[in-house]
């Protein structure tokens, strides 16, 4: 085994051990951020009836990007304010650990983009709007797991919910009498909004009784 490539990973779990307060404390800032932004895309998208499978897969990946965007914004300000590197070793695994996940994401929804407007307009509606929602779920959970292994241990716990969530909507099936709009965007806001809002509020009231021991 390579000494190098030993010391460099030894190196990097200690770096991650010191610094996992300071990834706790930059979590709840991206997760409101996260939060509030899926939320408010869901009303709007309820609001502005974006009912339609090319629309509906359009929006949601540039909402996704925003978030993203976003979320290297908070956690690289966070950086500069503890006066850490924002592209530190531990970053990178913790962003080679999300990739896979969440570039499979992208891709299918690229993909659906470019082709649901030749397919036949029942399937590519249920497959754009009621099925691709519960498959970015389960892979946004996937990714949130796998950099749970590099973050503190409520990371993984909170990617279960997403895969076991979505897993679970894919068993029941699309429910009789609920308008495929509703559904749609009431599950990308569920998931992506509220969740994430609820793990926010988790970790700034667990912070706080931390700092009071």
């Amino acid at each position: 085994m390579d000494n190098n490539w030993v010391t460099e990973h030894l190196q990097t779990i200690r770096t991650l051990m010191e610094r996992s307060a300071l990834y706790r404390r930059a979590l709840a800032p991206v997760m409101i951020f996260a939060g509030a932004l899926g939320t408010l895309a869901a009303v709007c998208g309820c609001i502005l009836k974006i009912d339609l499978p090319r629309p509906f897969v359009g929006y949601w990946i540039g909402v996704g990007v925003v978030a993203v965007a976003g979320a290297l914004f908070v956690v690289r300000r966070q950086a500069l304010k503890d006066a850490e590197p924002f592209w530190s070793l531990p970053t990178r695994r913790v962003t080679q650990a999300m990739l896979p996940a969440l570039a499979a994401g992208f891709i299918i929804g690229a993909i659906l983009l470019i082709r649901v407007g030749t397919a036949d307009a029942t399937m590519g509606s249920v497959l754009a709007m009621l099925w691709l929602p519960l498959g970015w779920v389960v892979l946004y959970g996937c990714a949130l797991h796998a950099a749970g292994f590099f973050m503190p241990r409520g990371i993984r716990i909170f990617g279960w919910a997403f895969i076991i969530g979505g897993c679970g909507l894919f068993a029941l099936g699309i429910p009789d009498g609920v308008e495929r709009l509703y559904y749609a965007h009431g599950v990308m806001g569920f998931f992506f909004g509220a969740l994430h809002l609820a793990y926010a509020v988790y970790l700034y009231f667990t912070e706080n009784r931390k700092n009071a021991a």
